[in-house]
Parts: structure tokens; C-alpha cells; sequence
């Protein structure tokens, strides 16, 4: 049989047609963690924003920029500590990495904030948080990945004996 023949089959829904899946079998549950945590971190940004309002138009965006490095040291110390330390749930990740921290961070705000800066004619400004916000955000990932990677490698301080607890019955001197 022709190759064209085949495809023609296949489009028609012969024999030969490839079957796939429906796109969201099996996903329903992930579907579900990432909207529900998207939900919880949208919602903690919104509230930093109320807590620490930037103001008009002439300030500069430091909620932003701060809710975006603090949600980077966050989530370096999450993936280290899913990835290399205690197992966890499968849907920890995508309901933590990526709905409540996705939902948390905002770098389309990032975006928009630096087109209004340079808008303003405030070519300075806007260039700095460009700047600022990239290397702190980066920076934060990687001291708070690499300290937690520390504090998961590092050996058990105080530990006596094979059960832990120091006493006479562990082997341990007191």
C-alpha cells in the first residue's frame, strides 16, 4: 500500500490511524494542584502588594522585585530539598514549583514594570531593575539551593549510638 494511501486511511480513521490519547488523561490531578496552588500564590502576592503598596507612578517597583527574589530562594530550596532530599508526593512539585511559586512570582509585572519605567523617560531606573531583578533573582536560587544542599549533606550533629537517642541502651555514653 502507498504511503498516500496510508496518510488517507489514517485521516479517514482506518486501520492504520494512529491512536492517541486523549491530551489530558491522567493529568486531571496535576491540572488540579497547579490551578489550586496558582490560586495560593497569586493570592500571597496580591496580599504583599496590599501590605507593601509601591505607590504611583514616579516609585520604584520594589514589591515586585522583592516578591520575585524571595520566591527564588524559595523555590531553590524546594527543588534541592524534593530532588536530593526527603521523596515526596508527585504532586508536591507541581502544586508547590509550579502553581503556589508560578502563581507567586510575576514576571510579566517584571515586564511591565520596566516598559513603565522607560516610558517615563526614566531610562536609569528601568535599566536597574532590569539588571537588579536578574541578578538577585539568580543569586537567591543559588545561595538558597546551595545552602540547603549543605544542610541536607552535612552530617548529624549530636548523634550517639545507632538509634539516636545517646542513652545507655544505644551504646552511647549518657
Amino acid at each position: 500500500m502507498s504511503s498516500e494511501r496510508t496518510l488517507r486511511r489514517a485521516a479517514a480513521g482506518g486501520r492504520d490511524a494512529v491512536r492517541r490519547p486523549p491530551l489530558l488523561r491522567g493529568h486531571w490531578p496535576a491540572v488540579g494542584v497547579v490551578a489550586a496552588g496558582g490560586a495560593l500564590g497569586a493570592s500571597a502576592r496580591y496580599a504583599a502588594g496590599l501590605w507593601w503598596p509601591t505607590g504611583g507612578a514616579e516609585e520604584f517597583p520594589w514589591t515586585t522585585l522583592l516578591v520575585n527574589v524571595a520566591g527564588c530562594a524559595v523555590i531553590g530550596v524546594f527543588l534541592v530539598a524534593v530532588t536530593e532530599g526527603r521523596p515526596v508526593h508527585p504532586l508536591v512539585r507541581p502544586f508547590f514549583g509550579t502553581g503556589v511559586l508560578g502563581g507567586f512570582t510575576t514576571f510579566s509585572t517584571y515586564a511591565v514594570d520596566v516598559h513603565r519605567l522607560l516610558a517615563e523617560g526614566r531610562p536609569g531606573a528601568g535599566l536597574a531593575y532590569l539588571g537588579l531583578t536578574l541578578f538577585a533573582a539568580l543569586a537567591a536560587v543559588w545561595a538558597a539551593a546551595g545552602l540547603t544542599r549543605w544542610l541536607i549533606r552535612r552530617p548529624a550533629v549530636g548523634r550517639r549510638g545507632r538509634s539516636g537517642r545517646g542513652g545507655p541502651e544505644s551504646g552511647g555514653a549518657g
